[in-house]
């Protein structure tokens, strides 16, 4: 029997060993997730309670970058003016991303002619680098040599040609539906998961009592797809009130023409790294109160829209 015992005792010790083993894998991913999410989150916190010299720390000084972030000029306007667009931004991409993505994901998931090919084809942009989406429609835009100039010369509209990305009323539509295009493929696969989760019973049944199409999808289908509209709603929400890569990419970090391009993620790097009034200095702690405002804001108000929908979705 003693035998038995230690061959029983150490496979429960080789069998602990593993399971303890597992519990490391995570370590090295959680060290880099700390090192390059966790901890700037709390520098930022830290840094916007202080006076910054260029990049040496100074004085103590409470809340007064926050206060200065949203009652002194110009940094007041500028915030606020970015603010707007990234709320633009937030309506569009609902509206022309996630709308039109909705309905190609329908049209796919009917099996419409084409629509495999479909399915690929909306989803090839998202393997391309946004640095790389963004320079290509730079090109695209450009007012002398642009492909969409060119196009609209030729089919006799040159009235419609215009310096897309130079003008202030056209830059942050352009860049934003850009951004549209970019991300209407990841749309299609969400909406389209949404849709292939709902049991075919319902549609046998719903065409038995005599609904047509539309009525179909406003009573079936946009009440089971709440879930897939709540997870688009809430990336959309995130994305937009960081976008910053492919403005970048297009415009720079100077919000140009006119600022009509910034954004709080752009506004922020002008602050933090330089070029807040448009030269080269830097405003450290006004751009980590920035910081600090974006996160409690995306933080509260994607937390807000949540509990709201899981109450929704219990009422329903």
């Amino acid at each position: 029997m003693r035998p038995a015992m230690n061959s029983v005792v150490k496979i429960k010790k080789q069998r602990d060993w593993k399971r303890w083993t597992i519990h490391l894998f995570p370590i090295p991913a959680l060290l880099i997730y700390g090192m390059f999410v966790v901890y700037p989150l709390f520098a930022a916190l830290t840094y916007s309670f202080f006076d910054w010299k260029g990049i040496v720390r100074g004085d103590f000084v409470g809340l007064k970058n926050f206060k200065d972030l949203f009652t002194l000029e110009p940094f007041s306007g500028l915030f606020w003016n970015a603010f707007g667009h990234n709320i633009l931004y937030f309506v569009l991409q609902m509206i022309f991303q996630n709308g039109l993505a909705f309905i190609l994901a329908y049209i796919i998931y009917k099996k419409v002619k084409g629509s495999e090919f479909l399915k690929i084809a909306y989803f090839l942009p998202r393997l391309l680098s946004v640095i790389v989406v963004g320079f290509l429609w730079k090109l695209i835009l450009n007012p002398n040599y642009g492909a969409l100039n060119v196009i609209l010369e030729s089919l006799g509209l040159e009235h419609l040609q215009k310096a897309w990305l130079g003008d202030p009323d056209t830059a942050l539509i352009s860049i934003i539906l850009v951004n549209c295009w970019y991300g209407i493929g990841f749309g299609v696969l969400i909406f389209l998961a949404g849709l292939q989760s709902i049991p075919k019973e319902l549609f046998e049944a719903a065409k038995l009592d005599g609904a047509n199409g539309l009525s179909m999808i406003r009573k079936i289908v946009l009440p089971l797809m709440v879930p897939s509209f709540m997870i688009m709603t809430v990336l959309t929400f995130i994305q937009s009130f960081e976008a910053f890569e492919l403005v970048y990419a297009m415009q720079g970090s100077q919000g140009e023409p006119y600022h009509s391009t910034d954004t709080l993620a752009i506004y922020f790097y002008r602050l933090a790294f330089g070029g807040s009034a448009g030269g080269s200095t830097t405003a450290v702690g006004l751009g980590s109160a920035l910081a600090v405002v974006l996160f409690i804001f995306i933080s509260f108000f994607t937390a807000l829209y949540l509990r709201y929908m899981q109450k929704k979705q219990v009422d329903m």
